[in-house]
């Protein structure tokens, strides 16, 4: 018997085989943890595109209307593309500084989450209007589910907000 727990100690036939199934659990879990990541970042690069293509559409209207914005949600949608548009929520507002320095809603559209009331107040950071000045303010959230859930990260939101100012007018006007 002390024989043969000396052969086996010397044998190394298997070590390889041995240390491939510790180390390959790891190495899957982290190529497909970067898979994940790269298509999370390139959503994310869609959805800030998708923020800025809004804003630029609406900021060089003067008058937006009904079909206009139908046609601008489902712009902001076709920007996902290849990735599902389902989750996608987007939220476009035109924001105005009174001469009393108020930010408030002139008109507010949204697919997906609710439109700000007209008249409501609305923050947007500082430097970015002046009194008797309007700004377009995209939103644009998109909640992107992982493939792992079982280790408990399921999704998380990714999201983007675009000031942008209207070109044509001082106020794009909604009709």
């Amino acid at each position: 018997m002390i024989a043969f727990l000396r052969r086996f100690k010397r044998d190394r036939d298997g070590v390889s085989a041995v240390e491939f199934a510790i180390i390959a659990p790891f190495m899957i879990l982290l190529y497909l943890g970067a898979a994940e990541a790269s298509l999370a970042l390139s959503i994310d690069r869609k959805v800030t595109s998708a923020a800025s293509a809004l804003a630029d559409l609406v900021a060089q209207d003067d008058v937006v209307t009904d079909q206009e914005m139908a046609d601008i949600m489902g712009a902001g949608a076709a920007i996902l593309g290849p990735f599902r548009a389902a989750p996608l929520e987007m939220r476009i507002t035109a924001a105005f500084m009174e001469g009393d320095g108020d930010i408030v809603v002139q008109w507010s559209d949204a697919d997906g989450m609710a439109p700000y009331a007209e008249g409501s107040s609305i923050s947007v950071p500082t430097g970015i209007l002046d009194p008797n000045r309007s700004v377009i303010v995209v939103e644009v959230e998109y909640k992107y589910e992982t493939v792992f859930s079982q280790l408990g990260v399921s999704s998380f939101d990714i999201a983007e907000v675009f000031y942008l100012r209207p070109r044509a007018t001082l106020l794009v006007g909604r009709d």
